[in-house]
């Protein structure tokens, strides 16, 4: 599968909401970054340090369990691949359970793909964004 190809499938896989077949699409160790700056802050449930397959089904487990169903979007306006690396680029909406709030931020997705598996995933937002939507009024 193409660099393209396996980007094309996890994003197919984010939007079916399956985490254990999104998971299948990495390898077994991730060099995997969601928060910036690198310390987990503990407001977002799903920001947090993670390594490997089995934390990448957890992240979308716990971003699932986190927001309200069916109130989720995203919006991908590029895909750009070079060699092993691909960046995907789009904004994302959520509503947090917890608060009601709803939460779009722009994102750009860096991910890297050996032998057909994503091996790195490091995703650049607005965290900050993201954290305030869980704070209580």
């Amino acid at each position: 599968m193409t660099i393209r190809a396996t980007v094309e499938e996890l994003l197919r896989r984010i939007g079916e909401g399956d985490p254990d077949k999104i998971a299948e699409l990495y390898a077994e160790r991730v060099d995997w970054q969601v928060d910036w700056p690198a310390v987990p802050s503990g407001t977002v449930p799903w920001i947090r340090p993670r390594s490997t397959r089995a934390d990448v089904a957890d992240h979308h487990r716990t971003l699932s369990a986190h927001c309200v169903p069916g109130q989720g979007s995203a919006t991908v306006t590029a895909v750009l691949t070079e060699g092993a690396d691909a960046v995907v680029m789009g904004e994302t909406s959520q509503t947090v359970k917890s608060t009601g709030k709803r939460f779009t931020i722009r994102f750009a997705l860096h991910l890297t793909v050996d032998d057909g598996l994503i091996t790195r995933h490091h995703v650049y937002e607005d965290s900050l964004g993201v954290a305030e939507a869980f704070a209580d009024s």
